[in-house]
C-alpha cells in the first residue's frame, strides 16, 4: 500500500466528514459499484424468488440476510480504486467468489446484526485478521468511531425503508386511472392466497432495486471511517509530508552537500587560527553562580505548595510512643493526615451538597407550610389592580365587545334576525356572551384566546347553567364559522330562551 498513490487527500477528519468522503467516493465510481452489485445480487434474488414463490416473506428475509456477502464486492472495488488500481466491471465480478472465502460464516451468523458491520468489514477482508488479533485490532479502532459507525447503520436502515416505501408509492401513482379504479389497494394488501403473491414479490423487487443504489454508499461510508481512523492512529498524513519532503530534497542533496563542504573548507583555517590555545577557564565566583542557577531549576528543585491541616510545628515521631512530640496523639495525627487525602475531599463535597439540599428543602417546606399566609400577604400587597379594566380586549374573533355596540334586548334582536339573517343573529348572541363574560364576570380574556380557551375560563366560574349555554352556543358558532352549517330552527329559539333565562335582558318583553 503506497500512500503517495492515494486518489483522495489523506488527513484527519471528523467522523461525519469522513462519511461524507465515503459518499463522494461512491459517487465517483457509482456506475461500477451499482453495476457490479446488480450483477451479483439480482441473480441471487431471482433464484430465491423462483424457489420460494409461495413464501415471499422468506425469500425477502434470506436476500436481506445475505447482504454481508454482497458488501465484500464494493469494498474490494473501493480499496483498489483508492490507490489508482480501479478494476473493470468484468474483473470485479470475476473476483467476487474469491472474496467469499474468508470468514463468510462468521459474517452471516453472530456478526450479522452488528451495527458496526461496515466499519469492521475492512479488518476481516483487507487486513485478514481473525480471532484474538481481530479483537485487539477492533478494540483500538472502535475507541473513537464506534458511535458514528452505529449511527450510520441506524440511518441506513431508515433510509432503506423510506426509499422502499417511496418506490412502491411511486409505482402506484403511475398506474393509469382506469386501471386504478378497478383496484382496491387495501383489500389486495390485506388479502392472502396465490392471487396476491405477485404483489409481495413486486415489493421485494423494489427493495432489491433500492439496495443497488444505497448499499454501495453504505459500504463506502464505513470504509472511509476505517481509513480516517487509521490515518489518526498511524499518522498517515505526517508520513506523506515526510515522503514528499524527502522527494524534494533528494534532487538537490548532492549540490547542497557540495556547497556545505566548500564553505567548511574556506572557514576552517581562519577558525583554527583564531582559536586560542588551551581550554577556557572560568573564575570561581562565576562557576559558583552558574552551579546555583542550575540547581535552582528543575529537575534539581521543584517548589510545590501543599495545603493541609497541622498544629504548630510538626516534628517526626520518635520511637513507639503514643504521642509524636508530646503535643499530638498518634490517632489525632493519623486523623489529620486522612483529612488531607483525596477521598475525604470527595466525602466533604458530598456532605456540602447534602447540607445545601437540606437547606433548600427546608425553605421549600416552610413556604409550602405557610403558603396560605403568604398568599394572603401577597394578595394584600397587590390589592389595587383596577388597571386590568383598561387592558380588556375590545375585539375577539373579529367581533366588537363594547356594551354600547349591543342592543338592550339582545335576544329579541336575534329573533328578528333569524328568518332573514341567521348568521348575524348567531354572531349577535355570541358577541353578547363574550361581552357579558368580559364585563360582568371579569374573565381574563385575551385577544389571542380561542373558543376552547374561552370555555375553559367559563368552566372555572363553576356555574353549570352558564357553562351549558356557552358550550352549546360556541358549538353552533364554530359550525357556522368553519363549516357553514346553520343551527336548526328549534336550536335558534332555544338559544334565545336560554339567553333570557340567564341574563334576563328581554324577560319583560
Amino acid at each position: 500500500m503506497r500512500l503517495t498513490d492515494s486518489s483522495v487527500m489523506i488527513r484527519p477528519r471528523t467522523a461525519w466528514e469522513a462519511m461524507d468522503l465515503g459518499v463522494l467516493m461512491a459517487r465517483q465510481h457509482r456506475l461500477l459499484l451499482m453495476g457490479s452489485w446488480a450483477l451479483v445480487s439480482l441473480p441471487v434474488f431471482m433464484v430465491l424468488t423462483v424457489l420460494l414463490w409461495r413464501y415471499p416473506s422468506l425469500a425477502m428475509f434470506l436476500f436481506w440476510w445475505l447482504k454481508p456477502a454482497f458488501d465484500r464486492l464494493p469494498l474490494y472495488i473501493l480499496s483498489k480504486a483508492l490507490f489508482g488500481e480501479t478494476p473493470s466491471l468484468k474483473q470485479a465480478v470475476r473476483h467476487w467468489p474469491h472474496l467469499l472465502k474468508g470468514q463468510l460464516f462468521a459474517s452471516l451468523t453472530w456478526r450479522r446484526l452488528s451495527l458496526s458491520r461496515s466499519f469492521t468489514l475492512p479488518v476481516s477482508q483487507l487486513e485478514g485478521l481473525d480471532g484474538h488479533g481481530r479483537q485487539q485490532r477492533l478494540g483500538v479502532l472502535l475507541q473513537r468511531n464506534a458511535g458514528a459507525a452505529r449511527w450510520l447503520t441506524i440511518i441506513g436502515v431508515h433510509l432503506e425503508i423510506g426509499l422502499w416505501f417511496g418506490a412502491m408509492a411511486l409505482f402506484y401513482l403511475f398506474i393509469p386511472q382506469n386501471v386504478e379504479l378497478d383496484w382496491d389497494w387495501q383489500r389486495m394488501g390485506l388479502a392472502t392466497g396465490s392471487d396476491v403473491l405477485w404483489l409481495e414479490h413486486l415489493g421485494n423487487a423494489f427493495y432489491a432495486m433500492v439496495l443497488v443504489f444505497w448499499e454501495p454508499i453504505y459500504v463506502a461510508c464505513g470504509f472511509s471511517l476505517y481509513l480516517n481512523r487509521r490515518t489518526v492512529l498511524e499518522a498517515w498524513d505526517l508520513e506523506l509530508v515526510f515522503r514528499r519532503l524527502r522527494q524534494r530534497l533528494s534532487s538537490v542533496a548532492p549540490a547542497l552537500l557540495l556547497v556545505v563542504g566548500l564553505t567548511l573548507l574556506q572557514l576552517s583555517p581562519s577558525a583554527m587560527a583564531q582559536e586560542p590555545p588551551g581550554p577556557k577557564s572560568l573564575s570561581t565566583q562565576a562557576a559558583s553562580q552558574s552551579i546555583k542557577a542550575v540547581l535552582e531549576k528543575p529537575p534539581f528543585k521543584n517548589p510545590e505548595t501543599v495545603t493541609r491541616y497541622r498544629f504548630g510545628e510538626e516534628k517526626a515521631p520518635v520511637g513507639n510512643q503514643g504521642h509524636g512530640d508530646g503535643k499530638l496523639p498518634r490517632w489525632l495525627q493519623a486523623l489529620l493526615d486522612n483529612l488531607n487525602s483525596d477521598a475525604f475531599k470527595h466525602v466533604a463535597k458530598a456532605l456540602e451538597i447534602l447540607l445545601w439540599s437540606l437547606v433548600i428543602g427546608g425553605l421549600a417546606l416552610v413556604v409550602w407550610r405557610y403558603r396560605e399566609w403568604l398568599r394572603t400577604f401577597v394578595s394584600r400587597s397587590r390589592r389595587p389592580r383596577p388597571k386590568t379594566a383598561s387592558a380588556m380586549p375590545t375585539q375577539l374573533f373579529g367581533l366588537e365587545l363594547g356594551t354600547d355596540t349591543l342592543p338592550d334586548d339582545l335576544a329579541g334582536a336575534a329573533e328578528q334576525l333569524w328568518p332573514t339573517q341567521p348568521r348575524e343573529a348567531l354572531g349577535l348572541l355570541y358577541r353578547g356572551l363574550l361581552s357579558r363574560l368580559l364585563h360582568e364576570y371579569n374573565l381574563p380574556l385575551k385577544s389571542a384566546d380561542t373558543e376552547g380557551q374561552v370555555l375553559e375560563h367559563v368552566h372555572r366560574l363553576q356555574q353549570p347553567q352558564l357553562l351549558a349555554f356557552s358550550d352549546e352556543l360556541t358549538r353552533h358558532w364554530q359550525n357556522l364559522a368553519y363549516g357553514h352549517r346553520l343551527p336548526p330552527s328549534s336550536a335558534q329559539q332555544k338559544l334565545c330562551d336560554d339567553w333570557r333565562a340567564l341574563f334576563s335582558d328581554g324577560a319583560s318583553q
